[in-house]
């Protein structure tokens, strides 16, 4: 039975195939199998330009046309290497009994054995990973993430004059803008963002158990790791760890999880934010001809677009949460729980694309209901009285806080009405009333305007 949004076990390549796939030339097994041909090719040429002497007359001439055996990479040739290793029971080695076979195609089958010359699947595995890891986070995942941002900034400074009730512990406080809010969650995510773009993708390369044993029994005259450190970093981009066992250490493997991770409940905290001020009707949602929000109550328009981030992003958590946890931990030189968890690398990646995309369609159907604010607002006159008081400490009154803690709490709820009674009555100077008739739930917003504008684009 093809593979299908019916009959695929997991919903990231099903029901969701369509927004996870631009992933999928980086994290599927088509995408490992293509990274671990490249990093065997380019790892033979690399040898070429010691050079070796077996290799000192290779042909120049066919190191592009060896390259394209990655760069056209295709899923007959997956499929071959699939075949290859239903006979060796050998992911990578069946790697290289392709590439030998390919070499021999194109007329470098005399020196084809160079091809994995002294290193254990662990350098190709530790390489081809964080390799694909490295393009996938840089090519979709930090580009949706920035997007998000984007809209995230672009809403605050639309909104960042609108006036709204603030709630503390649920109750009501002291005033913010509908911008300023968002501009809380854009700060949030820029500091994370800037961590996340720091994080090293590290590599291991050095042989069985980390020491280059089969490369200096061969050519003990080389130096094996300055060759190590030109191929990893120079030619694949990565970091590499330098004293290892068979396995990368997975430590900066596991903080680039936990900073995603962080990221992932910064979006959650918005989330559920968002969710609960369309539940206090501040925000309305466009409606889309034809959508339904409940099969029995017709006039429901539900915030599925942040249930459906919040969820994915709790997946993604979990599993990421796993990774850092498990990957570092390894029994002596090395065991085999590391391959079976991260053939699950782009599970995780996957939710958060779903999320992402998920927030950026519920984020651009919001309309700000602006009259329900303001009548939230002109409800709650007493979230002034912290204004009031404050004013009234400069001037030296005599306990302020305690004379409007039982203006506030003693008589029902206050209105414009009450709130100007309070003022006139206290024994202060004409100058300082006026003062306080100003301040209004809609005005005593203090700089959160300007709050907005320290955000950068």
């Amino acid at each position: 039975m093809q593979l299908n949004e019916l009959t695929a076990l997991a919903p990231v390549d099903g029901r969701y195939r369509s927004r996870t796939a631009l992933l999928a030339p980086f994290l599927s097994e088509w995408g490992l199998i293509r990274h671990r041909v490249e990093v065997e090719v380019e790892y033979f040429l690399a040898l070429t330009q010691i050079p070796l002497p077996p290799l000192a007359d290779f042909p120049s001439e066919l190191a592009e046309p060896l390259r394209d055996v990655y760069r056209k990479f295709s899923e007959a040739d997956a499929d071959r290497i699939k075949a290859l290793e239903r006979v060796t029971n050998h992911d990578v080695k069946a790697v290289e009994y392709f590439l030998k076979e390919e070499m021999n195609r194109i007329g470098l089958g005399e020196v084809s054995e160079f091809v994995h010359f002294g290193l254990t699947s662990q350098d190709v595995n530790n390489t081809a990973i964080p390799l694909s890891l490295m393009r996938a986070t840089h090519d979709v995942l930090l580009p949706q993430l920035t997007e998000l941002r984007a809209t995230l900034l672009g809403q605050a400074r639309e909104w960042k004059n609108i006036p709204m009730l603030a709630r503390t512990h649920g109750q009501t406080a002291s005033p913010v803008t509908v911008g300023k809010e968002w501009a809380v969650f854009v700060e949030r995510l820029d500091i994370q963002l800037e961590t996340f773009r720091s994080i090293d993708f590290t590599a291991k390369f050095g042989g069985a158990t980390g020491q280059f044993n089969a490369h200096v029994a061969a050519y003990p005259e080389q130096d094996w790791s300055a060759f190590a450190h030109a191929f990893v970093e120079g030619t694949l981009g990565l970091k590499r760890s330098r004293i290892t066992t068979q396995i990368e250490h997975y430590d900066q493997f596991a903080a680039w999880c936990d900073n995603l991770r962080r990221i992932h409940m910064v979006l959650m905290d918005m989330n559920r934010d968002v969710w609960t001020y369309i539940s206090m009707d501040y925000f309305k949602q466009r409606i889309k001809e034809g959508e339904v929000g409940s099969s029995a109550m017709p006039h429901k328009v539900n915030p599925i677009d942040f249930e459906n981030a919040e969820g994915n992003l709790g997946v993604a958590n979990a599993l990421l949460g796993h990774f850092s946890e498990k990957l570092p931990v390894s029994r002596l030189q090395r065991d085999l729980t590391d391959s079976t968890v991260l053939r699950n690398v782009g599970v995780p990646l996957g939710h958060s694309l779903i999320a992402l995309q998920s927030m950026q369609k519920g984020l651009g159907k919001l309309l700000l209901n602006a009259d329900q604010m303001a009548a939230d607002l002109d409800a709650n006159w007493a979230i002034v009285s912290e204004g009031v008081q404050t004013i009234l400490r400069r001037e030296g009154y005599p306990k302020p806080y305690e004379a409007l803690k039982a203006l506030t709490r003693n008589h029902g709820r206050i209105n414009a009405d009450s709130m100007r009674a309070f003022i006139d009555q206290l024994d202060v100077s004409d100058s300082v009333k006026a003062e306080l008739r100003q301040l209004s739930p809609a005005s005593y917003i203090g700089h959160a305007s300007e709050l907005v504008d320290l955000l950068k684009d």
